[in-house]
């Protein structure tokens, strides 16, 4: 499964199959998941849509149908009762439960739609990843957890809940993002769910992942660093780690801490060699 994610993500980013990918990162959790039948489920999706969503002409109208599709009639919605499920991060159960949180709603959401002709793309909004229709004229907004519309004034108020009263709306707030984005945005949720449950096998395994496709990305070097060093892998912990901090400013507050772990790491490697 690695190696054809790999193959996947080190080839043209026109190329990558955003579904395709975000099944590969299940069925590492899955080993039986079968990736074509879950493609099949969204072809399937498409095709029950087509005659409610293609025949009209305005944008608007098309995602008003699609949103009726989408979160009535299929019933697809976000998983308020238990958020931080690691299962609501994966495509497949998505798609079998008919809930999950916003960004592999949104795969899903787009996925579909793009099947259509329709060119709505998944949006990294900070907190709340979206959904946007993108037109010569026209954009459109949704939020693919709660199932609804949003205007750009509405975002700009859920910023200035996270950020405080200065915050303001700009471009890039709304722009689509690309499918690596999206991808490591997943890895990341996952990551983050794993770290809380100290389940430190299968946080290693996103942060491979996410340095897969963000190789020199010092946080993740420096986190699957520190992973290893709780899984007592000392030799993968120590050149993680150094390779974070040849990529940090020395006077970093955060870096001081991890350097402090060296002389420990360095005694356990030549202890083990």
């Amino acid at each position: 499964m690695r190696e054809r994610l790999r193959f996947l993500i080190e080839g043209p980013e026109s190329n990558l199959n955003l579904a395709q990918a975000a099944l590969l990162i299940a069925k590492e959790e899955y080993a039986h998941l079968d990736i074509d039948a879950y493609l099949g489920v969204l072809d399937e999706l498409a095709r029950s849509a087509a005659n409610r969503v293609v025949s009209l002409r305005e944008p608007s109208d098309q995602i008003d149908a699609l949103n009726q599709f989408f979160f009535v009639d299929q019933g697809f919605n976000g998983n308020r009762a238990n958020y931080y499920d690691p299962a609501n991060s994966y495509l497949n159960h998505v798609l079998d439960r008919r809930t999950g949180i916003p960004i592999t709603l949104a795969v899903a959401y787009t996925e579909i739609g793009q099947r259509l002709g329709i060119p709505v793309f998944g949006v990294g909004f900070p907190g709340h990843f979206l959904v946007k229709y993108v037109g010569t004229s026209e954009e459109i907004l949704v939020d693919p957890f709660f199932g609804n519309r949003l205007t750009a004034e509405q975002c700009e108020e859920r910023l200035r809940t996270m950020y405080g009263p200065q915050a303001r709306l700009d471009q890039n707030h709304l722009r689509p993002a690309t499918a690596k984005e999206i991808l490591v945005r997943i890895l990341r949720n996952l990551k983050n769910v794993y770290v809380q449950r100290e389940d430190w096998v299968r946080t290693l395994a996103c942060l491979d992942r996410i340095l897969m496709i963000l190789p020199d990305e010092p946080e993740e070097l420096r986190d699957r660093g520190l992973t290893y060093y709780r899984l007592e892998c000392f030799a993968p912990a120590l050149r993680d780690i150094e390779s974070y901090l040849d990529l940090t400013p020395k006077d970093d507050e955060g870096a001081a801490a991890v350097r402090s772990l060296l002389p420990e790491l360095l005694r356990a490697v030549r202890q083990l060699n």
